[in-house]
């Protein structure tokens, strides 16, 4: 019995003493399934023909290693595996965003040489004028034409009037301004007979200052329906459209509303938009239809068929 517990004792420190390299190695459980075979190998030596011997001190349960489902250091590797994320997608964007201001930059830079090419900057009145170097003019052929990027052509001051101009002014003086003491009158009359006359921009100012002053007046109608031909006579229609319309919104029964739908519609197919004309014609035909005059009523028909109205 002696020599059975020292063997016993002598496989214990044997055991004991393998215990730490063990650990160091090996997880728990298969460290703890290794001491069991060794402890059953023991007592088989121990005990060969008969029952091993319960000990009475049991052994304490070891503590799982096992790290729980949440822990503070479980919680920082997600962080961590978070932020890696983040730090990747910020990063490509990053990339990506200098991939395309490089890209900007170039189509910006050939837009501006295509811009340089196409309109060479002018030097102003105001600036200095660069002596021509002699080796330039010397090199320059003589029966070469000079470009237009080096030969700019000088334009005259503002302040020096031209003989067109002086003409243009003469003529316009020489129109004659009304003077019957009624001042709407005369005041449309004086624009009327610059708009007889094709002074188209002048009469539009005087037409304009017109409907300003005496708009609400019976001459209102009159003057704004021949400030929107002056501007179609002018090559404005967008302008014309938009006089002509206020006249006739303003005054549907002034004594020139149905003629300003008439050349509204005129407006409207020059600034191709048929189906608008179309619409303004039938609005004329079903507001002043019965008392539409024999020319307004031709314009109708006329217009009707160009902005193809149908029946």
């Amino acid at each position: 019995m002696r020599l059975a517990l020292y063997s016993i004792t002598a496989l214990a420190s044997l055991t004991l003493t393998a215990i730490p390299v063990l650990a160091q190695t090996l997880p728990v459980e298969t460290r703890v399934g290794r001491l069991e075979k060794e402890m059953k190998a023991v007592q088989r030596k121990v005990f060969p023909g008969g029952t091993p011997v319960e000990p009475d001190i049991t052994a304490t349960p070891v503590p799982s290693t096992a790290l729980p489902s949440s822990t503070p250091v479980t919680d920082l590797i997600a962080r961590v595996d978070s932020l890696e994320t983040q730090l990747a997608t910020l990063t490509g964007q990053t990339e990506q965003n200098s991939f395309r201001l490089k890209q900007l930059e170039a189509n910006f830079a050939r837009y501006k040489a295509d811009m340089d090419a196409r309109f060479p900057p002018v030097a102003s009145a105001d600036a200095p004028t660069a002596t021509p170097q002699p080796a330039i003019a010397l090199a320059t052929p003589a029966s070469a034409t000079p470009k237009p990027e080096t030969a700019a052509t000088p334009k005259p001051p503002k302040a020096v009037a031209t003989p067109a101009g002086d003409a243009r002014k003469a003529a316009v003086a020489a129109i004659e301004v009304p003077n019957t003491g009624k001042d709407a009158e005369d005041s449309f009359t004086y624009g009327y007979r610059l708009w007889n006359a094709k002074f188209y921009p002048e009469a539009q100012t005087q037409l304009k200052a017109t409907v300003e002053k005496y708009g609400s007046g019976s001459i209102g109608s009159r003057a704004q329906n021949l400030l929107g031909r002056a501007y179609l006579d002018d090559g404005k229609p967008a302008l014309a459209a938009v006089a002509l319309y206020e006249n006739y919104q303003k005054r549907p029964n002034g004594d020139r509303a149905a003629e300003s739908l008439g050349w509204l519609g005129e407006a409207l197919i020059q600034l191709k938009k048929p189906a608008d004309a179309c619409k303004v014609y039938d609005q004329m035909k079903d507001t002043y239809g019965a008392s539409l005059s024999t020319s307004l009523k031709t314009m109708m028909d006329k217009g009707r068929v160009r902005a193809k109205c149908g029946a």
